[in-house]
């Protein structure tokens, strides 16, 4: 790997210098399609943003490995460099740029080598993975049609929550489910003054946010992870005004579907009662904006890929336990219906580094950009590398 270090250094930071938000990636995707067509990759357009890269080698299995390449409305302030312009406001706050520099150095290993592998390997780079909307939509886009099924699905994540320069991850559950709703509340606007002419949905929408914290401290086994989170309120514009309506933003976590489908009907449950007894004339509305699906790494796969792991990597492979994060990595591998694995490279070995969507958040390049592109290498090896 040392040959290709600077390229694929000059490639990262390229990436990191040019952040673009989710689903709006097209600076990106046009250079990661360069980056493919010169590596003799048979390159597919998938939905808004996405693209496929394709190489065959002989007969052998079919192994896809997918890498997002979207930013976050975040400004930089890691002092890098590269660091992106803080007049953008948006960075690559979560790594993403580190695993598509990775994927890239990834394929062009498999293009200059082609006699050490034989099989199909198929290199994914999604968009919008942080707002949840980039895999279902090379989904809904036809990415089972457009391209051969694998036979797994693989994919990794550069991160604190690995200890050191770690590389890993385990079978079962890893991140959760996650659900995220925008209800409105309708209640009956009048003056300040006179709050009984009215409905006032800003007391109900503080009730509301109340009720919701019992959903998981009194209806929710303890040994199961639940989370309900209220991240936004919105309502009304003055302080002596009794507004129309307000809006809350709410997500659900949960590592099954049927723990999540639960929490999201309680929610709508505690939600419906509150408005019925304030007197609202109108029922509130829901509607879903985003989410993650259940996700769950493959036994089998997991056995595979960490076997080949102790063997490139020894002590340095691990796991991380589960987060309460989620990922829709599990929508693409679904799309196929194929099994996936999918695990962490560390990111630092300062147990203090600033974690991801810090904007202070930045891989060591040195060694993890090496670290991340072995790591494919090494997760792909069981299905395509010849003995």
């Amino acid at each position: 790997m040392d040959a290709t270090r600077d390229k694929r250094e000059a490639l990262y930071k390229w990436l990191h210098q040019h952040p673009e938000l989710s689903m709006e990636e097209v600076e990106t995707s046009k250079r990661i399609e360069d980056e493919l067509t010169a590596l003799d990759y048979n390159v597919t357009a998938v939905g808004s943003t996405g693209k496929v890269g394709v190489l065959e080698n002989g007969e052998g299995p079919v192994v896809c490995f997918r890498a997002d390449f979207d930013a976050l409305p975040i400004t930089e302030a890691t002092g890098l460099d590269y660091a992106a312009d803080p007049e953008l406001g948006r960075m690559h706050a979560c790594g993403h740029d580190m695993h598509t520099a990775a994927l890239l150095g990834a394929a062009e290993a498999l293009a200059q080598h082609k006699d050490a592998w034989s099989g199909t390997f198929i290199a994914l780079f999604q968009p919008g993975e942080e707002t949840g909307a980039g895999a279902q939509d090379m989904a809904d886009a036809g990415l089972a049609e457009k391209i051969q099924k694998p036979d797994v699905v693989l994919g990794q994540h550069v991160g604190t929550m690995m200890e050191g320069y770690g590389v890993g991850a385990l079978a079962g559950p890893v991140f959760a489910a996650c659900v995220q709703t925008k209800i409105t509340l309708y209640g009956s606007g009048s003056h300040g003054s006179m709050p009984h002419t009215g409905i006032d949905p800003v007391v109900l929408a503080a009730k509301i946010i109340l009720s919701l914290q019992t959903i998981v401290s009194r209806q929710v086994n303890p040994q199961e992870l639940a989370v309900v989170t209220v991240g936004a309120v919105h309502g009304g514009e003055s302080p002596n005004t009794i507004p129309d309506s307000v809006e809350l933003k709410v997500s659900t976590r949960a590592y099954t579907d049927e723990m999540s489908d639960k929490l999201n009907a309680d929610i709508e449950r505690i939600v419906r009662g509150e408005c019925a007894i304030a007197g609202c004339e109108r029922e509130p509305e829901f509607e879903v904006v985003g989410g993650a699906p259940e996700f769950w790494n493959d036994e089998d796969t997991a056995e595979t890929v960490l076997a080949a792991f102790r063997e490139q990597f020894g002590d340095q492979t691990s796991d991380f336990g589960r987060l309460s994060g989620s990922e829709d990595f599990p929508t693409i591998a679904n799309a196929w219906g194929a099994p996936y694995y999918y695990w962490v490279v560390g990111s630092s070995d300062n147990p203090n580094a600033p974690y991801n969507h810090s904007p202070k958040f930045a891989p060591d390049l040195d060694p993890v950009l090496d670290l991340s592109t072995r790591a494919i290498l090494a997760g792909i090896s069981p299905w395509l590398m010849r003995n």
